[in-house]
């Protein structure tokens, strides 16, 4: 009897532990299926990217999941509120912490060859060739951003001025006022939407114009270009000289001056950031804004949403003492620079530009552009419709990706937009139109070392005087002293440089 119930234990014993045993080995099993489908999303590349966020959101994950799946990589995208996307992309160069591949803006470009030239960034050049789409890639655009001869960026291509107002179209109808087409017009209109009542609500609670901190991309050098202005360097008598050596330059410090002085301006413009100044115009504080055009249908979604009725449009012709002219940047707007320090191998940079190239195939480029057909658009004889009801849908879940788009405007893989009344389609269709008044900055792809070693630093002591001066804190005779002050802290050694580099052209 005890026998066979010590039998019986046993044979319990036995099972409990065949089972423990199987549990064991099924669970190593998953494991190892586990650790090997790990293993096999680890074996992707992994890209990572540090761009600029434009927009309220990051793209939504369905279409990073996509973008991955179709290039075979491992995403770690870093998005940076534009705002301070400066400030943070100098972090990370300081502190030699970049990401593989970082969007770099024109404006900071020409300030960072002292890194590229000092081996903090790979020279693509060589290898362009290998790839289908990045040897197609625009020579005379290369070239405006090589760095001694060198190519070191993927451009992202943009139209020479995308510049104008965006203006309360229900405003003017309401002061019945037409669309200004000159400098003194734009004042009336300006003047008319801070003391007019333009919302009509009783209220004295207007103002004109909102503009920010910014000297480039804000109303200044806009207003400037009208202005005559030469973009950032005019030739006089076969000479190059500074734009703020003009009287075009004085001439617009004046109007902006006398904007603020009669308090047609947000009067904490020189100190505004874009969030506050886009704001004042969402809340219907301000009714005009001077920079890029395609800001206005984000813009304009907005502002609906906060009231209904309101209603914006563009204008991009506003004539000067020398009829219509606007500034223009280079045809890249931005760069994707290729960081040595976080690209070891050249292995690992041919997987970047590997990545690169994929995405101005058709299926991703469009991805890109326009989003998830059926969902973000649709498609009429094959063009793409983009429609108002998506308009912010796409704001809020696939503009942002724009900003990793290269060489997208002359790529025959994106698809064509159908004729609609968009106000981004009215924008690009304005963009297009100041291509036909362009002033060209007659210094690009000449080499100037001293502006290359202390360009920022000098940069300050002119854009401080600049808005000292449109402040009242000083007058013409002491804006040209700060001019003197640049040239004797190392202006003086840029004009020559510059001179000698286009006498060689």
């Amino acid at each position: 009897m005890r026998e066979a119930r010590h039998s019986k234990g046993f044979k319990v014993y036995v099972l409990v532990f065949v089972g423990l045993l199987m549990i064991m080995l099924l669970g190593a099993c998953q494991k190892s299926t586990a650790t090997k489908a790990t293993e096999v999303n680890d074996s992707r590349p992994v890209v990572s990217i540090m761009a600029p966020l434009h927009f309220p959101h990051p793209p939504i994950p369905e279409l990073i999941g996509e973008i991955e799946k179709l290039t075979q990589t491992k995403l770690e995208l870093n998005w940076v509120p534009d705002g301070i996307y400066t400030d943070k992309m100098n972090t990370a160069l300081t502190t030699n912490s970049l990401k593989k591949a970082t969007y770099v803006k024109y404006t900071d470009y020409m300030l960072m060859k002292n890194s590229i030239r000092s081996g903090a960034f790979w020279d693509i050049g060589p290898y362009l060739d290998a790839y289908p789409n990045l040897k197609q890639l625009n020579k005379e655009i290369l070239g405006q951003a090589a760095v001694d001869g060198k190519i070191y960026g993927l451009y992202t291509e943009r139209p020479s001025s995308r510049q104008g107002i965006i203006i309360r179209e229900d405003w003017l109808n309401n002061l019945k006022l037409a669309k200004p087409t000159n400098l003194d017009e734009l004042y009336q209109v300006l003047k008319a939407f801070t003391y007019g009542d333009p919302d009509r609500n009783g209220k004295d609670d207007t103002i004109g114009l909102t503009d920010r901190n910014d000297l480039v991309f804000g109303a200044f050098k806009t207003i400037s270009s009208y202005f005559g202005t030469p973009n950032n360097w005019g030739l006089i008598d076969g000479k190059l000289v500074p734009e703020f050596e003009t009287e075009a330059y004085v001439d617009t410090m004046n109007y902006m001056k006398k904007l603020y002085e009669e308090k047609l301006i947000n009067s904490d413009f020189a100190v505004t950031s874009k969030d506050v100044q886009r704001d004042k115009i969402i809340r219907g504080v301000a009714g005009a804004y001077i920079g890029s055009m395609q800001d206005v249908q984000r813009l304009s979604d907005e502002v609906q949403l906060a009231n209904p009725q309101a209603k914006l449009t563009l204008i991009n012709h506003i004539e000067g003492p020398k009829g219509f002219q606007i500034w223009s940047i280079p045809n890249y707007s931005a760069l994707y620079l290729f960081s040595k320090k976080a690209i070891r191998t050249e292995a690992e940079m041919k997987q970047m530009l590997q990545f690169f190239d994929r995405t101005m195939d058709k299926d991703i480029a469009n991805l890109m552009k326009y989003g998830l057909e059926g969902r973000h658009y649709t498609t009429i004889g094959g063009k793409v419709q983009l429609t108002e009801e998506t308009s912010k849908l796409r704001v809020n879940e696939v503009n942002a990706l724009y900003a990793l788009m290269i060489a997208d405007l002359n790529n025959p893989q994106v698809k064509q937009l159908a004729e609609s009344e968009s106000l981004s389609q009215f924008a690009d269709k304005l963009s297009l139109d100041n291509e036909k008044y362009v002033v060209k900055d007659p210094t690009l792809g000449l080499e100037s070392k001293t502006y290359d070693e202390r360009g920022v630093e000098l940069y300050k002591i002119i854009s401080d005087a600049t808005y000292n001066y449109m402040l009242g804190k000083l007058d013409k005779a002491a804006f040209r002293q700060e001019i003197e002050r640049w040239k004797r802290s190392g202006g003086s050694q840029i004009i020559v440089e510059y001179n000698e580099a286009y006498g060689k052209k």
